[in-house]
């Protein structure tokens, strides 16, 4: 098994674009400017030792160096030893909604953000049981199975966001039948299903579908994400900023639907919470329910012993650095003269 142990780290990558656009516009700059000066073909015949290609060849082995930093410091690490736990623990996967709705801002700075930092601090909360990851707008994706890699849940849980989804809307139905689906078949009474939502669904088979799944053995607790009052909903139209309208366009004010949510929950045999509550005080209500719930024995094997290859990275990165500081501006003596990229 291969794993991060510092997996917040990998964020340091998304520098990377960033200086690939402003290096592009560097370039850009530099061609107006050498345009200004004269004609290009006799600016560069004033500069003859110098190549065309090694600024863009020293960036790309900066890039390159910056890449394997970025790894290394996350320190990958392999399993190198197993050992058989047996453990009790109940299967429960959480439904996260991911729809534009999630983007009114009635909780600051939104409601998605809001609902993503409970589900991660759930994920905590809930270490011991397996943990699975169910994100649905439109329809509903299976993020991450039933596992109790909680790394794992916490990277993907950072990373959601409306764009994952295909189509929009708040399918609780299909949430509650893709959890069903991704339950093993012997597991009968040992299933909880968490919905973290506004509650705009539309769509009227949710509570049926909730009943016919508790009946088969699924508990289903409900989270509420935003306020009565409600707000508008974000979007961007052409780079502009602007709130989602309706056919007469006027903005959509999106509001908590807490009456549905909670008779998803009573059909379910669960609980409504309010995220308008203190988080600390809905997990440990929803821990202390888990807990009062029948657990089964699984027998998993689990790696207790990693070995870390932050070194694999660390010297090529720092080897690349001293190539590229070495690596000078003036054109080669065996290149002189010759264009490489023609045949």
């Amino acid at each position: 098994m291969i794993r991060f142990e510092h997996p917040e780290h990998l964020y340091i990558l998304a520098i990377i674009p960033v200086l690939v656009l402003l290096f592009a516009a560097a370039m850009l700059a530099r061609k107006r400017r050498m345009r200004l000066l004269g004609n290009t073909e006799l600016v560069q015949r004033l500069m003859p030792e110098r190549s065309k290609y090694k600024l863009g060849l020293k960036f790309g082995i900066l890039i390159f160096a910056l890449l394997l930093l970025g790894i290394g410091w996350a320190n990958p690490q392999m399993g190198t030893k197993t050992r058989k736990v047996n453990r009790k623990s109940v299967d429960v996967f959480i439904a996260l909604d991911i729809s534009q709705s999630m983007m009114a801002q009635d909780y600051v700075p939104n409601r998605l953000e809001r609902a993503k930092r409970f589900a991660r601090d759930l994920n905590e909360k809930l270490v011991g049981e397996r943990l699975g990851l169910i994100l649905f707008a439109g329809n509903a994706y299976l993020q991450v199975p039933l596992t109790t890699d909680y790394a794992a849940m916490d990277l993907m849980l950072r990373s959601a966001n409306p764009n994952l989804a295909a189509t929009q809307g708040t399918a609780i139905a299909d949430a509650v039948d893709l959890a069903e689906r991704s339950y093993p078949e012997e597991n009968t009474s040992h299933k909880v299903l968490i919905v973290i939502s506004d509650g705009e669904n539309h769509e009227p088979e949710a509570i049926q579908r909730v009943q016919t799944a508790n009946a088969n053995g699924l508990i289903v607790f409900t989270i509420g994400v935003g306020t009565e009052e409600g707000s508008f909903i974000p979007i961007s139209v052409n780079g502009r900023a602007d709130y989602k309208r309706d056919e007469t366009g006027n903005p959509v004010r999106s509001q908590l639907n807490e009456q549905m949510l909670r008779d998803v929950a009573k059909e379910g045999e669960g609980t409504y919470f309010n995220l308008a509550n203190e988080s600390d005080e809905v997990i440990a209500a929803l821990r202390q329910r888990v807990d009062q719930l029948e657990k089964r024995e699984l027998e998993q094997r689990i790696f207790d012993e990693y070995n870390s290859y932050f070194q694999f990275f660390l010297f090529p990165a720092v080897l690349l650095i001293l190539i590229e500081f070495l690596l000078h501006y003036r054109k080669n003596k065996y290149f002189a003269g010759k264009d490489l990229f023609k045949e």
